[in-house]
């Protein structure tokens, strides 16, 4: 396993883009788990991109995207914004991620200037805190036996090298053939402090969004995912909506759950907690999910 010597500090060099132009800016990619760049990484990517066209007062508050084609983590991706809005109290910006002359992503996303008015919110569920649940390096180990490829297990750990995330109950792959409720929980935080930049918290946190979200369908079917082997998948559409000022670099509780799986798609659907109770952020998800055939 090839651990960096700050992997948090190479996921913030990732996600800080190039201009090479007013708005054209430029990415690194990254291998994903599978050979292909993570959907993660393109949207937070897309994110910082139209974040950099908007007034620092202006927060972002929602977006919405489309995977188009598998990205080639060999190529950097390129990103053009399109200045949709300039209101007075809202921003709106429009992304393209191009490679090899294809789009691969498409992001709309907008942005408001702060301003008070009526708050109510779902209750945060219940759920064990976080420092009693099992690190990655600590979890994933249990599981080995369930890959095919013993270098899955480092794989994963490294993935998770800048980012603690910690499952409140078995992931999709620990209950193979055993079909649970549709939900997962899971506690994350990046592994050490970012800077106070709003944009920042945001762009990670749509990072993460993309990594577990979908688990809650797998389990409906007991499923155990691609490290497995036993489903194909990849994210089609993703959504997100930014409620209240959160920081990534403290614990977030990510409530999953799926309503609805049909046609070869699944639905996730999710809300982010801060530890003290506020809801932050709430995101949906439709991906493929098909069961490979033989």
């Amino acid at each position: 396993m090839n651990e960096s010597p700050d992997p948090l500090l190479d996921l913030l060099h990732l996600l800080d883009l190039e201009r090479i132009e007013r708005d054209i800016f430029r990415g690194e990619s990254r291998s994903a788990l599978v050979p292909r760049v993570f959907g993660g990484q393109v949207a937070a990517q897309a994110l910082v991109a139209a974040g950099r066209t908007v007034p620092a007062e202006r927060g972002a508050h929602s977006l919405h995207s489309y995977f188009l084609r598998a990205g080639d983590p060999g190529a950097p991706i390129v990103y053009t914004v399109d200045r949709i809005r300039d209101g007075k109290s809202f921003t709106t910006r429009r992304v393209v991620a191009v490679q090899h002359g294809q789009p691969i992503f498409h992001l709309s996303a907008s942005f408001q200037t702060h301003e008070e008015g009526m708050e109510h919110q779902a209750p945060m569920p219940a759920a064990p805190d976080p420092e009693t649940l099992p690190t990655a390096a600590e979890m994933l180990p249990r599981y080995a036996d369930r890959f095919s490829d013993p270098s899955v297990v480092d794989r994963l750990i490294e993935a998770r090298q800048a980012v603690d995330l910690r499952y409140v109950d078995a992931p999709p792959f620990g209950t193979v053939g055993e079909p649970r409720e549709p939900r997962s929980q899971v506690w994350f935080r990046t592994n050490g402090k970012l800077a106070d930049d709003p944009l920042l918290h945001v762009c990670m946190a749509t990072y993460v969004s993309d990594m577990t979200l979908l688990d809650s369908v797998l389990l409906a079917h007991g499923r155990g995912g691609w490290a497995v082997g036993d489903v194909v998948g990849a994210s089609l559409d993703h959504a997100m909506w930014f409620h209240r000022p959160f920081r990534a670099d403290e614990w977030l509780l990510y409530d999953q759950e799926s309503p609805s799986a049909s046609g070869g798609r699944g639905l996730g659907q999710a809300r982010i907690y801060t530890a003290d109770g506020r809801l932050a952020i709430t995101v949906i998800q439709e991906g493929v999910v098909r069961i490979p055939r033989g």
